[in-house]
């Protein structure tokens, strides 16, 4: 039997050795954790570091996209450049466990209306009062049932869904992904025997308060308008407002 095909879309940002570092890491992980007759991963890394463009990652294809930065942006232009089946989205700052794969494609066959699913991290997910005994967790709470570092799904629930929105640069584009699969009646789950381990914002921890600022609030921003109620006019004076103060820490 040929392996099942499972597209993997990794964003990185290696702005120095240790991020790139962090993303060779996880990339080894993934490599080792299936085996290769029976698991074949399609790996494509978007990497923002544009002077590294002729770099490739080791058993992926690299591509450095000229569009502006944008987590939802990112990841469409990864799924747009396959066509596997399954599809699993992710952070570079991951290390994968052996046969993580494998048990979320068991819960996909044992419940044919799951349509997306999230690992374990057995630090987090410790923390957070989750055994690791192999049961599945149906829900949609963010760093709960639903984590945004790691989303398993079928291709087919695009269908419905539609892309990812854009919108999101960075910040809530877990929160979005959860209310829309709730939006259209689409079960996810917590796979606790399939486990991913994740290092926690390592890229982001990296910038400047400033650009932490420009990637989280302004999204919290659209997010209020789009699932919260708030008018179009209320948006965009939030954000006028917002980059007004932004130029006065600059």
């Amino acid at each position: 039997m040929a392996p099942t095909e499972i597209d993997i879309i990794i964003l990185s940002y290696a702005r120095n050795e240790e991020l790139k570092k962090i993303t060779l890491d996880g990339i080894e992980s993934l490599v080792k954790s299936e085996a290769p007759e029976k698991i074949k991963f399609n790996i494509i890394v978007i990497e923002s570091n544009k002077s590294l463009k002729r770099y490739q990652y080791p058993n992926s294809k690299t591509v450095y996209p000229w569009k502006r930065f944008g987590y939802h942006r990112y990841m469409n232009i990864g799924i747009g450049m396959t066509k596997s089946k399954y599809v699993c989205i992710c952070n570079n700052d991951l290390i994968f466990h052996e046969g993580w794969a494998t048990e979320i494609l068991k819960a996909f066959n044992a419940d044919p209306e799951l349509y997306s699913a999230s690992p374990a991290c057995s630090i987090h997910h410790s923390e957070q009062g989750f055994a690791l005994d192999g049961r599945v967790h149906y829900g949609y709470e963010v760093r709960q049932e639903l984590i945004g570092w790691c989303l398993f799904f079928k291709r087919d629930m695009l269908k419905t869904t539609g892309k990812l929105d854009p919108a999101f640069k960075f910040w809530f584009a877990d929160n979005d992904y959860s209310n829309t699969l709730q939006k259209f009646g689409l079960k996810h789950a917590l796979v606790t025997s399939s486990i991913v381990d994740h290092l926690e914002s390592r890229t982001l921890k990296t910038k400047t308060t400033t650009e932490q600022l420009e990637l989280t609030s302004r999204e919290r921003f659209y997010y209020e308008y789009k699932w919260g109620g708030r008018s179009y006019f209320s948006y965009l004076n939030r954000v006028r407002k917002f980059y007004k103060e932004l130029k006065k820490i600059r």
